[in-house]
């Protein structure tokens, strides 16, 4: 069972775990910032509220950060991936605004079939100039029907 819960700051190890794993496990993706740093940014999205996790037998298995809507991150650890775990949280985000707007890397197809899946529309895209990593990427809306 998948409990869901605002992050705490005990959280950011596991959290900042998560996005290492990611950044680690994907070719494409540039470590631009250090383990430690992204452990630090865990803690940071935590500190202003914008994080919720999902929890599996008391361990933290994915996470999602938004401000108001904008979503800054959705993660899914390679161990909980294709459980609905990163639907639920989704969805815990789309229940709370009518609109959300969201950035993914154009590598990441699957995260772009996933927004697909999930109602959002691609918006724009850019060479990737404007972010960090300076991957081509694209950012997807959703709106909520009927707002």
């Amino acid at each position: 069972m998948t409990h869901l819960r605002p992050a705490q700051p005990t959280d950011a190890g596991a959290v900042g775990a998560i996005l290492s794993a990611f950044i680690d496990g994907t070719p494409w993706m540039p470590r631009i910032h250090t383990r430690a740093e992204d452990l630090s940014f865990a803690g940071h999205m935590i500190e202003k509220g914008w994080v919720t996790v999902a929890e599996q037998g008391g361990a933290v298995q994915a996470f999602c950060a938004r401000n108001g809507a904008d979503v800054h991150a959705l993660y899914v650890s390679d161990t909980a991936q294709g459980q609905g775990i990163g639907a639920q949280l989704l969805s815990r985000m789309q229940a709370a605004t009518d609109h959300l707007t969201l950035w993914t890397f154009q590598a990441n197809t699957g995260a772009q079939r996933f927004y697909l899946r999930h109602g959002f529309a691609e918006a724009e895209r850019t060479d990737g100039s404007r972010n960090d990593e300076g991957l081509p990427d694209i950012r997807y809306d959703w709106h909520k029907e009927g707002a």
